[in-house]
């Protein structure tokens, strides 16, 4: 079982920053890929970002430009920043891992428990 648990989460006015962490309890470095998803009240759980081990990245439309997915090997920690802040950014945001097996061949899927990010008019 992997855990991991987000942070940095709070309240911000609109056109502010906040830096979101998420800390795995294993090496991130054998976490095949990585990413940040959002989910406000009565809507769908959305992908904001993601990140592989390779470094390579990907950002949904709505938040290209503003926010930037890294990683941190050593600190076996993820991070979102995030800027130029909307009020529709408003959701609760979950870190998310994945790990593909090779013996015997599966994907793991792991979650956070969430950080609440709220974004004033």
């Amino acid at each position: 079982q992997v855990q991991l648990v987000e942070s940095g989460g709070g309240l911000v006015q609109a056109g502010g920053s906040l830096r979101l962490s998420c800390a795995a309890s294993i090496s991130i470095f054998n976490i095949n890929s990585m990413g940040w998803y959002r989910q406000a009240p009565g809507k769908q759980r959305e992908l904001v970002a993601t990140i592989t081990s390779g470094s390579s990245t990907n950002y949904a439309d709505s938040v290209k430009g503003r926010f930037t997915i890294s990683r941190d090997n050593a600190k076996n920690t993820l991070y979102l920043q995030m800027n130029s802040l909307k009020p529709e950014d408003t959701a609760v945001y979950y870190c998310n891992a994945a790990i593909t097996r090779v013996i015997p061949l599966r994907k793991d899927i792991y979650w956070g428990q969430g950080t609440q990010v709220t974004v004033s008019s």
